[in-house]
């Protein structure tokens, strides 16, 4: 009897090893987004990829501090409510705030936004692919004050 517990138990061990080896890790992506310094972290899997600064909503226009998921991912998009304003590479995490380039780079570092987070048009780009390639559900957007 335990010759036959000792292989079954072997190939349940080859199986969950060759499960572990074949399954695609997924890749745990973190934007954290911090308005006091006006600056974004992202992270994947732990690991500190990238650190740049962004503007945020300026007085009378607060970005949503909380934890969020990207709901939507626009690559071109235009602002419907503030005179067609371009908003390149659009992540959309809370009704209509969203993560996206901005070409105002002069105001990069300080409050300057309706409440979205914008950042320089490459790193928002850079961003974009990086959600895009592992996926929204992988991804956590952290906002605090």
């Amino acid at each position: 009897m335990t010759g036959v517990f000792g292989v079954r138990l072997a190939f349940a061990a080859a199986i969950g090893i060759l499960t572990m080896v074949f399954t695609p890790a997924e890749a745990g992506v973190v934007v954290h987004i911090d308005k006091s310094s006006q600056r974004m972290a992202v992270s994947v899997d732990g690991a500190m990829r990238y650190n740049w600064p962004v503007s945020t909503g300026r007085h009378g226009y607060g970005t949503p501090s909380g934890v969020f998921r990207p709901q939507m991912m626009v690559r071109r998009w235009y602002s419907r409510k503030y005179y067609n304003s371009p908003m390149p590479h659009s992540i959309f995490f809370y009704g209509g705030f969203a993560i996206h380039g901005t070409y105002e780079l002069g105001r990069l570092g300080g409050p300057a936004s309706h409440g979205c987070v914008r950042l320089h048009p490459s790193h928002a780009a850079t961003l974009y692919a990086l959600v895009e390639r592992n996926g929204r559900g992988s991804t956590r957007i952290e906002i605090t004050n």
